[in-house]
């Protein structure tokens, strides 16, 4: 195990047709979606792991302020289709979800490559503030007293907005539970120091399965001659 982990967690990830092509790092991501006119997905996951020894330097920085467990951040990447692109960015449990990203030069990325459009979640709302044309973020609840004021129409307005941004971005979401039907992703009890290596390696395995899946294409609705008509 100890040999292979790292051979895995190296190949990289593999890309939906393309057989010969692996994606490491996020500027191959971004380079990728640009190409290719994919809108990216990008979400947060969490593996529990053990809770390191009393006094050790550093011990809270692993409980997460979410599940209230001592855990592991990861962030993934997917397609539209629910097909993981790349995982990585692993981080203490603490660390927010944007703060990580930042860390791993997404802001960059965007500037760099202006065409790619990406759905993330509430977690990621500044870089939807950052770059409005690119990113979207679920959008804002309205506030107590603004609901009270507010017509019922733009109430309802407000709950289907957020109910397509959700469809469109739970994708990612079954990417992220792909990982999790790995037993050592479920719960993580080794040692910290290789998690980020095993992650790695699994989300690599799970790209490889996801990339083999037919890609869906949706039925265009121009309308096309059938015959041709004499004048």
């Amino acid at each position: 195990v100890g040999e292979i982990r790292p051979l895995l967690a190296e190949r990289g990830f593999a890309v939906p047709e393309r057989p010969g092509l692996r994606l490491r790092t996020l500027e191959d991501v971004f380079a990728y979606a640009e190409a290719e006119n994919v809108t990216l997905r990008i979400d947060g996951m969490e593996t529990q792991v053990r809770r390191p020894k009393a006094g050790r330097p550093g011990r809270r920085a692993f409980v997460s302020g979410k599940r209230r467990q001592n855990t592991i951040k990861t962030t993934t990447i997917s397609d539209g289709q629910g097909r993981t692109l790349w995982s990585g960015a692993t981080r203490p449990g603490r660390m927010h979800d944007q703060t990580a990203m930042r860390t791993e030069g997404i802001a960059e990325q965007f500037r760099q490559h202006p065409g790619v459009k990406a759905e993330v979640d509430d977690g990621y709302r500044g870089l939807a503030n950052e770059f409005p044309e690119q990113v979207s973020a679920p959008p804002k609840k309205p506030k107590e007293h603004e609901k009270d004021d507010a017509p019922l129409s733009e109430k309802y307005g407000w709950r289907e907005m957020k109910r397509r941004q959700s469809s469109r971005r739970i994708c990612v979401e079954h990417a992220n539970a792909e990982h999790r039907q790995w037993r050592p992703l479920q719960r993580y009890t080794g040692r910290r120091e290789t998690y980020a290596e095993t992650h790695r390696a699994v989300a690599g395995l799970v790209s490889d399965r996801a990339a083999r899946r037919t890609t869906r294409r949706k039925p265009s609705t121009e309308l096309v001659l059938a015959r041709p008509t004499a004048c």
